[in-house]
């Protein structure tokens, strides 16, 4: 489990490789992650659009922007949270994501709120110390 912290809105993501939506064979790599968005402020918050950073293990980098996600803008109160899932299809047998939600406060303020890297490592990959 990897978990940031920004302006009080805490982002915990869980990743899950999945063999059975991967074929090493054919270079297809598949990943389900949980991401749970916890208001922990005294404002309600909505988000707004997302932006994600993927980089596999073989330097390939991928930008992905959209509104919102899972085709939802979701408002925060005060202790709420807000959990989906979603997946993420590699051709290398491991990888990082990262990235950012855009949200906005009660008063119609934006800011972002940090989603913590996390490491996409499937059985087929290599490890390597740094």
């Amino acid at each position: 489990m990897y978990s940031a912290t920004t302006n009080n809105i805490r982002v915990t993501a869980l990743p899950d490789y999945l063999p059975d939506r991967s074929d090493p064979e054919q270079g297809r790599y598949f990943w389900a992650y949980t991401i749970e968005i916890a208001n922990l402020g005294t404002s309600r918050v909505q988000l707004m659009s997302r932006h994600w950073v993927i980089i596999d293990s073989c330097g390939r980098r991928e930008e992905v922007r959209g509104p919102g996600v899972v085709g939802e803008q979701p408002v925060l109160e005060p202790g709420e949270c807000f959990r989906y899932a979603s997946g993420c299809p590699l051709s290398a047998p491991s990888g990082i994501m990262q990235g950012a939600y855009r949200m906005i406060d009660e008063s119609g303020a934006a800011f972002d709120v940090e989603i913590p890297a996390f490491s996409l490592d499937s059985p087929h990959a290599n490890p390597t110390l740094n």
